[in-house]
C-alpha cells in the first residue's frame, strides 16, 4: 500500500525537480498529484520518464486523502495553503522560508538532524531549510561531531536558479544581449547579473545583513547547534545551477586536515574530491544534476587557534531543495508514517 503525494508548485524549477526526484528514487507513491496556480491549470508536467501529469488548481484542491504534500510555490502560497493541507491530514514538507523559524515546526536535513522529524505532529508541517544552509550543515555536521564548532565565516557563490526560472531566463537573455550589443534589461536582479557578481540576495535587514545571510545563521543554529556563531556574505553569480561556498570554521579543540578529511569521507551525503592540483576540486558545473555535497580544498586556517577552511558545492535544485524534501518524506514514512503492506 503506497502513499498519495501532492506536489505544489509543480510547474516551477523546484517542483519539476521534486517530481523527477520522486520518480528516480522510486518513492512508494500510489498516486502523485501536480498542483499550481489557476493560470497553470491544465498544463502537463513529467513524472519520471513515462508519466505525464495534468496540473490542477491549488486553490480548489481538496487535500483530504493526501498523505504528504511537498510545497515549493512561494512563501505567501505556503502561508495560505499549507495549513489547509495539514488540517486535511497531509504532512506538509515546505520548501519556503515561511515556517522555518517557528518553534513548533521541525527544520530538517536528514543527514544532520533526522530526529527532529518526530516533532512534525504538532502542526503536520516540516520545513525544508534554505539551499545554502543545507549544503553547509551537511558538511559541518561530521566536523562538529569530532571537534565542536564555535564559529563559521562563509562566503557563498549562488546560482541564479535559486531565484527561480525567471532569474535563469534573465541571465540567458542578458548574456545574449551583451554578445549581440543590445541593451541589458534588469527585471529579477538589482544589477546586471551577466558577467557580474551581486552581493545582495533577498532584502536588507536593519543590521546591514541581507535576509539570505540571516537565514544561514539562524537556520544553522536551529539545525546543528544554538551556540554556533555564523557570519555570512551571500553573493549571486552568473551560473545557472549549483551553489559554491567558501567556509572558514573555528573549533573548540584541535582538528587536523587528515581528521577532517576522514570524517567527511565517512559521512552520508558527502563526496570528498580534494586534490591539491589542477582540476582537483569540484565546481558548480560538475555538481549540477548530482545529489551529493562535494567538499574540496580542505586546509588549515592559520588565522585562528583551531581553524579549518574548505570549499563545498552542491546542486541547489536537488540537495538544496527537491532532494532534501524527498529525503525528509522518506525518513517520515520509514519512522513515523508507515503503512501496512
Amino acid at each position: 500500500m503506497g502513499y498519495k503525494v501532492a506536489v505544489v508548485g509543480a510547474t516551477g524549477a523546484v517542483g519539476r525537480e521534486m517530481l523527477q526526484t520522486l520518480a528516480e528514487r522510486e518513492f512508494p507513491a500510489d498516486e502523485v498529484v501536480a498542483l499550481a496556480s489557476a493560470k497553470s491549470m491544465g498544463r502537463e508536467v513529467s513524472y519520471g520518464e513515462d508519466n505525464v501529469l495534468t496540473v490542477g488548481d491549488l486553490a480548489k484542491y481538496d487535500f483530504k486523502g493526501v498523505d504528504i504534500a511537498l510545497f515549493s510555490a512561494g512563501g505567501k502560497i505556503s502561508e495560505e495553503h499549507a495549513p489547509r493541507a495539514a488540517k486535511a491530514g497531509a504532512v506538509v514538507i515546505d520548501n519556503t522560508s515561511h515556517f522555518r523559524m517557528e518553534k513548533d515546526v521541525p527544520l530538517v536535513v536528514p543527514e544532520v538532524n533526522p530526529q527532529a522529524i518526530a516533532g512534525y505532529a504538532k502542526r503536520n508541517i516540516i520545513a525544508n531549510p534554505n539551499c545554502s544552509t543545507i549544503q553547509m550543515v551537511v558538511a559541518l555536521k561530521p566536523l562538529h561531531d569530532i571537534a565542536r564548532i564555535k564559529r563559521v565565516v562563509v562566503s557563498t557563490y549562488q546560482s541564479v536558479s535559486g531565484s527561480g526560472q525567471p532569474a535563469m531566463d534573465e541571465l540567458f537573455n542578458q548574456t545574449r544581449s551583451i554578445y549581440m550589443n543590445q541593451p541589458v534589461v534588469k527585471e529579477q536582479f538589482t544589477k546586471q547579473i551577466a558577467f557580474n557578481a551581486i552581493p545582495h540576495i533577498d532584502v536588507f535587514m536593519d543590521d546591514g545583513a541581507t535576509k539570505e545571510e540571516w537565514k544561514m545563521a539562524v537556520e544553522t543554529r536551529k539545525i546543528l547547534d544554538p551556540d554556533i556563531a555564523v557570519s555570512a556574505t551571500c553573493v549571486r553569480i552568473p551560473v545557472f545551477i549549483g551553489h559554491g561556498e567558501a567556509v572558514h570554521v573555528e573549533f573548540a579543540k584541535p582538528i587536523t586536515v587528515k581528521e577532517a578529511r576522514a570524517a567527511l569521507r565517512g559521512a552520508p551525503g558527502i563526496a570528498v574530491v580534494d586534490h591539491q592540483q589542477d582540476e582537483g576540486y569540484v565546481t558548480p558545473v560538475e555538481a549540477a544534476g548530482e545529489d551529493a555535497v562535494y567538499v574540496s580544498r580542505i586546509r588549515q586556517d592559520p588565522t585562528v587557534k583551531h581553524g579549518l577552511a574548505f570549499w563545498c558545492v552542491s546542486d541547489n535544485l536537488r540537495k538544496g531543495a527537491a532532494l532534501n524534501s524527498v529525503q525528509i518524506a522518506e525518513t517520515l514514512i520509514a519512522g513515523y508514517l508507515s503503512k501496512a503492506a
